[in-house]
């Protein structure tokens, strides 16, 4: 369609501001945003409800389900113009009764190790699994040591985490595929089970879980697989050391059911002039349940919802129809940002933004950009409103993993950027609980959030301006 000349020049004019220095009305309203979340703020009372009366929320669990129902009731207090439930199947993998684990010396010299299964792993046989150890220091090594060294073992991936990269999510990434890929690699040369140092930059005794993938293995060829602590994983390295034919046991009771169905929790603001455009904010609501997942991800959603809130309390309409979504089986599988991504595609609606926060509670540093390099450069001319609420990192790269799915050549995609320092000791363990979240912290991070929306909404994106252009 095309506009009249002097509408086109308005919408031209107006996205102009994209790289000027951004005018009073913003900055105030940014003050209004950050006063309201701080001195009103709703989003520590629902973690503190969804972590501390409902806990832990394994997708297919009972707590999942409890927090669908939840948070659903808590969006519709809000008074948005709509709220519903979409529904995804989900994977159901339970872990049973406490791991147990030690390594032996010697017959009846035992040294007790924490450990914990990974999620989606099978069970060790009923008496538990005892065997040799080969370590190693990645899926890489395994063809060096070849078949002859390494089956009927247990497979060691002792590789630490990156001490010396300063994001830490980098660290993360440069070995999460020994714990991802580890038992499915070992078993094609004969392993007969897989313990992974725990992802965790700490030294401590908390074994930290997550997703592993059998891939495409027979099911009568899985091994098991679990996590060890950091400070058992330098025990048993350096026992190896000494001895290197020493046995490892490990029992684990874990189980793997037939999916179940689940829910996207789905809250919109239709919006007053692109009631069609739509802007996405988000966590997700399921996580491990070794702890109560106030960090993973019970703070990006209860963030998310703040946005919402915030915006309904301060009776700001948006432009663009704005959706809070706390999506379902990130953890294991990515279940829910599939579906949404899926059942958006087959309406054809357009989404132009999305922000997922998803890298814990802690204090807000600034935001992580899937986008070119025009849209990148109107986030940068607002860096002066951001200021004097210390948020100054405003970068291309990972945004999240929900809303990746989202992805295509016009939309925006943004991740909350938390301080990281802290966070990999709590991820996916059983110290991510509600004492670790800082009240100040959270509510930082819900107004960031909220003023980066505002923002997209107020000014769009470079693809909008080129759709008007046309």
């Amino acid at each position: 369609m095309k506009h009249p000349i002097f509408f086109t020049m308005f919408m031209v004019c107006s996205f102009s501001l994209f790289g000027q220095t951004t005018n009073k009305e913003d900055s105030t309203m940014l003050r209004q945003i950050y006063d309201m979340a701080l001195l009103e703020g709703k989003s520590y009372d629902w973690l503190d409800y969804l972590s501390n009366e409902i806990g832990g929320r394994l997708s297919g669990s009972i707590e999942a389900e409890r927090a669908v129902e939840y948070t659903k009731k808590e969006l519709e207090k809000l008074g948005l113009d709509k709220v519903w439930l979409q529904p995804v199947m989900v994977p159901k993998w339970t872990r049973g009764i406490p791991e147990y684990a030690f390594i032996e010396t010697a017959p009846g010299i035992t040294s007790i190790v924490n450990v914990c299964a990974l999620g989606g792993s099978v069970a060790t046989p009923d008496g538990g699994l005892k065997a040799e150890v080969i370590e190693v220091q990645g899926v890489e090594d395994l063809a060096k040591y070849g078949r002859e060294k390494i089956e009927g073992k247990i497979v060691f991936y002792n590789r630490p985490m990156q001490a010396n990269l300063i994001e830490t999510h980098a660290a993360y990434g440069g070995c999460v595929d020994q714990r991802y890929d580890g038992a499915r690699e070992a078993a094609k040369y004969g392993a007969v089970g897989v313990v992974v140092r725990s992802m965790n930059l700490r030294q401590d005794d908390l074994p930290h879980t997550g997703a592993m993938s059998y891939g495409d293995t027979p099911e009568s060829k899985r091994i098991p697989a679990c996590a060890i602590s950091t400070n058992a994983a330098n025990y048993l390295s350096m026992a190896l050391k000494l001895k290197s034919d020493l046995n490892f046991f490990f029992k684990q009771n874990c189980k793997m059911y037939q999916d179940v169905l689940s829910y996207n929790v789905i809250g919109e603001i239709t919006g007053t002039e692109f009631p069609n455009q739509y802007m996405v904010v988000g966590g997700h609501l399921d996580s491990w349940d070794l702890g109560d997942g106030s960090h993973d991800d019970g703070a990006g959603c209860v963030q998310s919802m703040e946005v919402v809130r915030l915006f309904k309390k301060m009776n700001y309409k948006p432009r663009h129809s704005l959706r809070v979504v706390l999506f379902m089986n990130e953890e294991n599988g990515l279940r829910g940002g599939n579906k949404y991504a899926e059942e958006a595609q087959l309406k054809k609606e357009d989404h132009v933004f999305g922000l997922e926060s998803d890298s814990g509670g802690f204090s807000p540093r600034g935001f992580s950009f899937d986008t070119d390099e025009a849209n990148l450069a109107q986030v940068k001319s607002w860096e002066p409103l951001f200021k004097p609420y210390l948020i100054h990192y405003f970068e291309n790269g990972y945004s999240g993993a929900d809303i990746g799915p989202l992805k295509n050549d016009k939309i925006v995609l943004s991740g909350l950027h938390p301080d990281s320092q802290r966070y990999f000791d709590y991820h996916h363990a059983s110290n991510d609980t509600f004492d670790a979240i800082n009240k100040r912290e959270l509510e930082l991070g819900g107004a960031a959030m909220t003023s980066l929306v505002y923002l997209f909404d107020k000014y769009g994106t470079r693809s909008e301006l080129k759709d008007l252009k046309k």
